[in-house]
Order: C-alpha cells, then structure tokens, then sequence
C-alpha cells in the first residue's frame, strides 16, 4: 500500500483549488484532497503502518496548531512541472511536523529539499501551468492548520482518509520536542 501525510487546506480554498485543478485538465486531482504536503507517496506494509499511526499519534499530541496564510503562485519550473499557491506564513511549522513525520518508522528520502507548498497545476502543457500561474496569483487564504490526515491508496491512485490527528500540543511543547 502507499501512505502519504499532508495538512488538508480547508474550505472555501479546498474545493476552489480541486476544481480549478480539474478545470485546468488534472483528472487525477479529482481523487486528490487539496493539501500540503508533510510525507510524500510511500511504500509501506501493513506492520510499519501501523509504527507509523502510533508515531504520528504522540506526534500530533505534542505538535500546536498554528496559522497558515496561503498567498500567490510559485513554481517549480524548470526542474518540474508544478505550478504552486505559496505558503507565506506557517513554513517553519510545516518544516517542523514533515520532520517530525519524516522520523518516525516509515521514513523516505525526498526527492527535492521539502518546500511545503499547495499544487495548483502539474504535469500540464506549458500554456496551462502559466494560466493557473496568472489566474491564483492575487489569491490569499488565512486559516489555522488543526489537524493532518493519513492518506492511502492501493495502487489505483485514489486518496482515501484513513486517520486525521488534531494538532494538540502547546507552543512551549513544540519547542521542548527533541529531534526537531
């Protein structure tokens, strides 16, 4: 099976995002939650899945939630394909839980240092990647990450929610976390 982690982007800015990526020619985010990312797709197996949901059980029970503004569009050409909405606030806590996800049991080599960001557009013509670049450039969005989500699919590439963890921790807890 492949898990992946990532802090769900909430209302009115979920849906407005899925619905543009699919207007924009993406079918497969229609089986994508709008998110940032904290564990890329992974391989794991039953017995590390079940380390891992202990792990991210005291991660989350000693991690704050904490505001995020979502400001603007970046992307990641020309290395790869991927038009993005920035994280402008809430970067240093997004690094913080990735890692804290990253060093528990099932851990991965990332592909590209983590730039915790909201996909936009991926993988699509040139023409495309800069429209969705133009058309979200002004967007802001403002809300308090809570919670992350426990995503897995068994090959058909369809994200189901398996656990979501409240973010419950305090401030001073975050800060006193060894290992981050």
């Amino acid at each position: 099976m492949t898990v992946g982690i990532a802090l769900p982007v909430p209302e009115p800015w979920g849906s407005l995002v899925r619905e543009a990526r699919i207007g924009y020619g993406e079918a497969r985010a229609q089986h994508i939650p709008t998110h940032i990312t904290l564990l890329p797709p992974t391989e794991t197996s039953t017995e590390l899945l079940e380390e891992l949901l202990v792990h991210l059980s005291e991660l989350a029970r000693h991690s704050p939630p904490f505001p995020v503004v979502l400001r603007g569009t970046g992307t990641f050409r020309p290395v790869s394909d991927v038009v993005y909405i920035q994280v402008a606030r809430g970067v240093s806590s997004c690094e913080q839980l990735q890692l804290g996800v990253r060093n528990g049991p099932v851990w991965r080599p990332l592909d590209f240092p983590y730039h915790p960001h909201v996909t936009l557009a991926h993988d699509l013509p040139h023409g495309v990647l800069d429209r969705a670049f133009a058309e979200f450039g002004d967007l802001v969005a403002e809300f308090e990450a809570r919670n992350f989500v426990v995503y897995i699919h068994h090959g058909d590439e369809v994200w189901r929610p398996l656990v979501t963890y409240e973010l419950a921790g305090t401030p001073a807890e975050d800060a006193a976390r060894p290992g981050v």
